[in-house]
């Protein structure tokens, strides 16, 4: 079915550069998304299963795509697939727009006994500001390189009204939301499944992080900035596609709102006199100085937001996050990079290293990482979810569809074919 765009992205790959190992870990990988992990369902939508956990993630479905949009327009088959999941993204957040992982059907599988249980039909109902930000991005995309308005239903447009509504009411967390999680014994939010203490900012809660761990402090400001852009790319739809000025209005005031409560409290001075992002804030005085690996994160800004690579904050920001000043930030015999709490001290991520290297400058800094990623796969030609860096044959996840995503971006960045649409 992918044959020829197989044999496309391969011949990208193999004009640019003869190191073998990283020729074969690119085939290997640029095929595991097309070749393993979809589903083509009845409805015509399509299911695509994060890799070893046999659940669909609204983020790393999402992820997972970004090296195939690049033949978006060029092949049908690609057409198809991208249009099959993002109307498959609707449909979950149609059902809940709290969950942020979802079984095929309602077939009770799920992560844990959460509290309160979720719904058949989801595996997890960990609420993540970036979950609800990734499928309007990936219809917006889909847009944006196709030409083809088809992915934009009446399904969607109420999906986007869900989804600033929700957006507003998490702007008061504490006053307005019905939202709880508790996990007793484990990663669960405090007060009772409500979270800590937050004041008012502009900015829009969130439960979880990207990782699936709990926020220390409830605005994550990645995810807040990445909302923003989003935001605006739900105002150009609902201007351009569905004339509908109340909705255009609606989304631009609010990304407005969280842009603002951004530059309020989500910047610090550094040692230097230097302005940077902070991870989280909570708006009464509090903030966390730190970058997680997973996306989205303030490595990646410039890959989901509107800041450049050149942009002053972000510089002083990267400077900050790649350095042992970031608390998981580690340096190892085999490697240096960002990790997580999700993981082990440590275990860098390699999708970490693959946003270092797709945001670096210099054609020398993302062949580093190219090679980093390939030397230490412990000989299994995959991109893990971390490894030890000590001791890279020990890793977590034997398949994470995600990181494999992501090392074929930067490959593919580094062979002059970005993913350029943001």
């Amino acid at each position: 079915m992918y044959k020829e765009i197989l044999s496309e992205a391969n011949k990208m790959v193999r004009n640019q550069i003869q190191d073998q190992k990283v020729v074969d870990m690119f085939e290997n990988c640029f095929g595991d998304t097309l070749t393993k992990t979809t589903n083509y369902l009845d409805d015509g939508t399509v299911f695509l299963v994060t890799g070893d956990i046999p659940a669909m993630w609204l983020r790393d479905s999402t992820l997972q795509l970004r090296p195939y949009l690049l033949f978006l327009g060029k092949y049908e088959e690609i057409d198809r697939l991208v249009e099959g999941v993002s109307k498959r993204q609707i449909q979950f957040i149609l059902q809940d727009p709290y969950a942020n992982a979802f079984n095929e059907g309602p077939n009770g599988n799920r992560w844990d006994d959460d509290i309160p249980l979720q719904k058949p039909s989801i595996w997890e109902r960990k609420y993540e500001v970036d979950s609800l930000c990734f499928p309007f991005q990936l219809a917006y995309q889909f847009w944006k390189y196709t030409g083809k308005t088809s992915v934009f239903t009446d399904s969607f447009k109420k999906a986007a009204q869900t989804v600033i509504s929700l957006w507003k009411v998490e702007q008061n967390h504490t006053d307005f939301s019905s939202y709880t999680f508790q996990r007793p014994g484990t990663n669960e939010l405090k007060s009772d499944g409500k979270g800590s203490p937050v004041g008012y900012t502009g900015m829009t809660w969130s439960g979880f992080r990207p990782s699936d761990d709990a926020c220390f402090y409830h605005y994550l400001i990645p995810s807040n900035l990445f909302a923003v852009r989003v935001l605006e790319m739900l105002s150009e739809i609902f201007e351009d596609v569905y004339q509908d000025a109340t909705l255009q209005i609606a989304a631009k005031n609010l990304s407005v709102e969280i842009e603002r409560g951004i530059q309020q409290y989500g910047l610090i001075k550094n040692d230097a006199g230097e302005w940077i992002y902070v991870y989280e804030a909570d708006g009464l005085g509090n903030s966390l100085l730190m970058d997680d690996s997973n996306m989205p994160s303030l490595l990646s800004l410039p890959m989901l937001t509107n800041h450049s690579k050149a942009d002053r904050i972000y510089q002083s920001t990267r400077a900050f996050i790649l350095s042992e000043q970031n608390p998981y930030y580690y340096k190892g015999r085999y490697a240096s990079g960002i990790g997580s709490p999700h993981t082990p001290k440590g275990y860098v991520w390699p999708i970490s290293l693959a946003v270092e290297g797709i945001t670096a400058s210099s054609q020398e800094e993302k062949w580093e990482k190219i090679q980093l990623i390939c030397q230490n796969d412990a000989n299994t030609k995959q991109a893990h979810e971390s490894f030890d860096c000590d001791n890279p044959s020990n890793f977590t996840r034997e398949w994470f569809s995600w990181a494999n995503a992501m090392f074929c971006e930067l490959v593919l960045d580094f062979c002059g074919h970005p993913v350029s649409c943001k």
